[in-house]
């Protein structure tokens, strides 16, 4: 039996745990960071209202991170992960402080020529650059948040994250009030948090006295100051504060297409890949003569069935040559990362089961699991299909899209092994005409 009536903050405090990935925190740093932003609300006595525009701000501030990540990973080479939890502790204001963090983080362990030519590569200074980079996540995070039906406060909050008190932040240079009150705390609350999960308490608010009158509101600032840790720091839930709306069938819809935009925005070759993947699969679904309620759940489970890629490296997603065996055991793990995000919500248990098991075999050779025959549900082996049917159908980073009947014959000859007889003869059913495909998103 289905669980009844998730809430949105149930639902986007798991989710929340990809965006985690995608910029390199440690998991719960965006729950963390809400729990933080809503204790220093409360201290400022914004309303309650405004302390729920927060928290879903800071459940998505990092929404539009993976648009920046290709970027990110062209300026400096290597795991952009590690640059974006690296960047976190630097003030890109300070022309030296960014310097030193360029020459050290760019093409890090390569040779020297490489880091030279990498840095010369790159048009602008760095703080120019991050400003780009800053501006693309920012606005990118705003709009998913308001695609979402959020206030546009929370809206704001994250477009306005990573502006400073002093008019020296990213990427519009606002200042003092111009900058809306929920982004001034969530601002603080995000840098805050970073430190004192990396660093501890101590150092915590010596970054935020030093930053005072330059980063942060000084008002902000001095509410924080005087807030003991146990008061300001619960690493667990909130239960002082947790919004209870419900999250209607309307709510998961776009939630679950809001996060396939996010996932597909990774790589520069998978744009529009989970929406591919989701026509296809109910295609074949309705060719089975699913009902609807089992077409919704296949139809979110393929929209997320790619969410573990968040925490692939972009420079792996995009090589353009075969992939190393560390490589390849790096992209093995975003099948289990996507059941460790998804299983974490009950009423998406059909879809961690889709997003854990896509690359497993009829043969028992696939990952991460090793699940074989009857072990593969019919919902995992439509998606399965659909799924491998549009990567060689797509342009990927070593080759071009391959041909229809090229596609059909590859498929063909692993039909049992990997894939199930009946998935692949529905999908030549509905795919089989050159004169439909590809179908447009």
């Amino acid at each position: 039996m289905q669980p009844e009536n998730p809430t949105k903050a149930s639902v986007l405090s798991a989710l929340s745990r990809a965006l985690d990935l995608v910029e390199g925190q440690p998991e719960g740093h965006s729950q963390r960071t809400a729990n933080i932003a809503v204790r220093i609300a409360q201290k400022l006595g914004l309303t309650a209202h405004q302390c729920e525009d927060l928290f879903f701000a800071a459940l998505l501030k990092d929404a539009g991170c993976s648009n920046n990540s290709v970027r990110v990973q062209k300026i400096f080479g290597g795991d952009e992960h590690l640059i974006k939890h690296g960047v976190k502790f630097v003030d890109w204001s300070s022309t030296a402080e960014s310097l030193r963090f360029s020459w050290q983080n760019t093409e890090a362990g390569q040779s020297l020529g490489a880091k030279l030519r990498r840095m010369a590569s790159n048009l602008g200074s760095p703080t120019d650059v991050m400003n780009e980079v800053t501006e693309a996540r920012c606005t990118r995070g705003s709009e998913i948040a308001r695609m979402l039906g959020f206030n546009p406060d929370s809206a704001d909050a994250i477009k306005f994250l990573d502006e400073h008190w002093d008019g020296k932040g990213a990427p519009y240079k606002k200042s003092r009030f111009e900058i809306p009150i929920l982004a001034r705390v969530l601002c603080l609350a995000q840098t805050f948090e970073v430190f004192v999960t990396a660093y501890g308490w101590e150092a915590a608010q010596t970054m935020v006295a030093k930053r005072r009158k330059t980063w942060f509101d000084p008002e902000v600032v001095d509410v924080v100051k005087a807030m003991p840790v146990s008061e300001l720091i619960g690493f667990g839930g909130d239960e002082s504060f947790l919004p209870s709306m419900s999250a209607l069938d309307s709510d998961l819809d776009a939630i679950c297409e809001a996060f396939a935009l996010i996932i597909d925005a990774k790589s520069s070759f998978t744009s529009e890949h989970s929406t591919r993947v989701t026509q296809y699969s109910v295609e074949i679904a309705e060719e089975f003569g699913f009902d609807s309620d089992r077409i919704t759940e296949l139809r979110r489970g393929a929209l997320l069935h790619d969410i573990g890629k968040l925490g692939v490296p972009t420079g792996i997603l995009e090589k353009p040559g075969k992939l190393d065996e560390a490589e390849f055991d790096r992209v093995k793990l975003h099948s289990l990362y996507g059941f460790e995000i998804l299983s974490r919500i009950p009423v998406f248990e059909a879809l961690a089961q889709i997003a854990s098991s896509h690359h497993e075999r009829l043969d028992g050779k696939g990952y991460w699991q090793g699940l074989r025959g009857e072990q593969i549900s019919l919902d995992v082996r439509i998606v399965t299909v659909s799924d491998v049917f549009d990567a060689l159908t797509a342009d990927r980073p070593y080759r071009k899209g391959l041909p229809l009947e090229q596609v059909f014959d590859i498929m063909d000859r692993d039909a049992g092994t990997a894939f199930d007889h009946d998935c692949l003869a529905a999908l030549k059913k509905v795919r089989g005409s050159a004169n439909e495909f590809p179908m447009a998103a």
